[in-house]
Order: structure tokens, then sequence, then C-alpha cells
């Protein structure tokens, strides 16, 4: 089994970015939902509640910067996501701040929306620390790609399309060769 994973981590590695910003984005939903479970059960409950609780991830995060500002440097329109205009380095930065903080809250029982925000943004603020000692570019100052998400998959779709269509010149080309 470990040498499926490490050939897993090879073949993931050597994917496109646009590839590997897919299947961080999809882990991504995953692991905030979760968040939102482990949140949940420590009592953040509200919809308000919750984004504060974001909030304070991302402060930890980012070196302070809220989501409104993460948009804000980004050069987002309004209804846009920021997890869906990260590349893959920063959107894994988000999984490990999730995954940390989903772990954290569980293991260590939290209770209070307060001490949820305080757990978020510690555990925010360690993977930043991190990211620091292993010299690292702190993820407000990784590029924004210039597409979103949702373009990717867009594009990706068109793409198994076309491999999943047989072209017609094939044909042709065979009948010919008869």
């Amino acid at each position: 089994m470990q040498t499926r994973r490490q050939e897993l981590a090879d073949e993931l590695a050597a994917l496109p970015e646009a590839q590997k910003r897919l299947i961080y984005r999809e882990q991504m939903a995953i692991y905030n939902t979760k968040l939102v479970e482990a949140a949940q059960a420590a009592g953040v409950l509200s919809p308000l509640d919750f984004a504060t609780f974001q909030d304070h991830g991302y402060m930890g995060l980012y070196g302070g910067l809220r989501e409104n500002a993460i948009h804000a440097q980004k050069g987002l329109a309004d209804g846009q996501h920021i997890l869906d205009f990260m590349g893959s380095e920063e959107l894994a930065d988000n999984i490990f701040r999730a995954a940390q903080t989903d772990a954290k809250l569980r293991r260590e029982q939290i209770t209070g929306k307060y001490e949820a925000n305080q757990a978020h943004f510690e555990v925010g603020r360690k993977v930043r620390q991190t990211i620091g000692e292993l010299g690292g570019t702190m993820p407000e100052d990784l590029p924004t790609p210039e597409k979103s998400i949702q373009q990717l998959q867009k594009e990706e779709e068109q793409r198994l399309a076309r491999r999943l269509q047989p072209s017609l010149f094939e044909e042709e080309e065979s009948e010919g060769n008869e």
C-alpha cells in the first residue's frame, strides 16, 4: 500500500497545475464539510457564526487578512469565491488548515464559539508560521490564477468529451488503407 501511495503522490505531482487545482479544490470542499461538522459540534451554529469562524482561520493563515480583504486583494468580482481562484499551493495550505482545525476541535473537544474561533485562528497561524520556517511563499503573496475552478472544470469536460467522440477522419483513414 505504501508503494501505491507513493505512486499516486508522484502522479499527482506530475499533473499540470490546472488538474492539481481541480483535485485540490474538490478536496477542500470535502475538508470544509468535515470542518463545518466539527464547528457545529463545538457550538458554531448560525451562518453568521460560521462566517466568523472561517474568518478566524483565514486571519491566522493570511497574517490578519479577513476573507473580504483576501477577496479584494485577488481582485475578484462579487459572487466569486476566493477558493475558486487559488492555485494548488494556496489550496494545499488551506486544506492543511482545515484538516488540522477539524482534528483539533474534535481531539480537544472544544466547545463554544469563541473557543472554536480561537482554535481556528491558532491553527491558521501555525500553518503560516510553518510556511515561513520552510522558506515558503505566504498565501496572500501567491499569484491569483486567471481562470476560476468553474472555467477549468468546463475545459476539462470539453477535453474529455472530445476524447470520447471518435474522429470521423480515423474511419476514413482506416478505410483507405484496406
